[in-house]
């Protein structure tokens, strides 16, 4: 948030620790004897990293969280400004640590889930879509945390990732995750996936999500729709990999998104040059919403839930809400 530097981030869960941070690093530098101040910097900052990206739900739930710390503390007479700040500072320190242990929860739950699917020791074939690696998030990953314990069990024969276009985060963050790491993969273009599909065993797909809704529609990187329907036709099971973090049970359908869209330069120039033609109209949408029913489940920190099911997950949620707050 300070002018002193630029820099991207992207993927939900990381946009939302990020995010967190940066504030907390402005407000570890500065000295407070006001808790009025301190609470209004904290709310102010927070909602404008909310407007800054509207799909992705993780950064409105942590902001919610925070500013209802920020006024607890601030209306308790016993806590003095530095012990408020101290509090803030100790909470998202926590959620950093969370995100990571709740990543590598979610991987163990969707290699279990995938090996159901296939015979005992059978090597497994797993296509994905967009970056949800330790790139995306406070570290592991979510859809590639899943590949990363299927391969930690020697269970990954491939890994098929998308180049997710236009912006191309599978051919620049998720094809790099995999050589990284030594997992066999091979990248595609977007529009190769029904005829990888058809020519090739794959046992499941796994990517990530931006926001789930209470009736289980899932948000995510532009393309995923069209995976989710053509694994659908071909009888491939489709995962969501996601933290509770990512589950918004507030929104009641996918309908009910806003989905965030971005700038046409994306589509018409590559390294800068042009290569659509001057005056064409463009649509650039960043994401696009799967429905529930082509959702084979959704693996949480919690477990592996059929997006009908989610309400399940409610409980656990509110008391995660509690638990961080005091």
């Amino acid at each position: 948030m300070s002018n002193n530097m630029c820099f991207q981030v992207r993927g939900a869960p990381a946009i939302a620790i990020v995010g967190c941070l940066s504030l907390a690093a402005e407000i570890d530098g500065e000295i407070f004897t006001d808790k009025k101040i301190l609470r209004q910097e904290i709310e102010g900052k927070l909602n404008y990293l909310v407007s800054a990206r509207p799909t992705a739900v993780n950064i409105k739930l942590a902001a919610q969280d925070l500013i209802s710390l920020a006024n607890k503390l601030s209306e308790d007479n016993e806590v003095s400004a530095t012990k408020m700040k101290d509090e803030f500072l100790t909470t998202i320190d926590t959620m950093l640590g969370k995100d990571i242990a709740d990543n590598n929860s979610i991987g163990e739950y969707g290699a279990e889930e995938i090996l159901k699917t296939v015979p005992n020791d059978a090597m497994v074939r797993v296509l994905t879509h967009c970056n949800t690696g330790s790139l995306a998030t406070a570290g592991y990953g979510t859809a590639l945390g899943v590949i990363r314990c299927l391969r930690g069990q020697g269970r990954i024969e491939h890994v098929y990732c998308t180049e997710t276009r236009p912006y191309n985060q599978g051919a620049r963050l998720t094809a790099y995750e995999l050589v990284h790491d030594n997992i066999p993969g091979t990248l595609i273009c977007d529009d190769m996936v029904a005829a990888l599909m058809k020519s090739r065993t794959i046992n499941a797909v796994v990517v990530g999500a931006d926001r789930v809704v209470a009736n289980g529609d899932t948000a995510n990187k532009i393309g995923t729709y069209q995976i989710a329907i053509i694994a659908k036709y071909h009888g491939v099971p489709f995962y969501v990999a996601a933290p509770c973090t990512s589950i918004d049970f507030s929104t009641t359908s996918g309908d009910h998104i806003k989905i965030e869209e971005r700038p046409e330069e994306e589509m018409t120039h590559i390294n800068n040059q042009r290569i659509a033609a001057p005056g064409i109209q463009c649509w650039n949408p960043a994401f696009d919403v799967t429905p529930a029913e082509l959702i084979a489940g959704i693996i949480t920190e919690r477990g592996v839930y059929k997006p009908d099911n989610l309400a399940g997950l409610k409980e656990y949620c509110r008391n995660a809400v509690n638990e961080l707050k005091f």
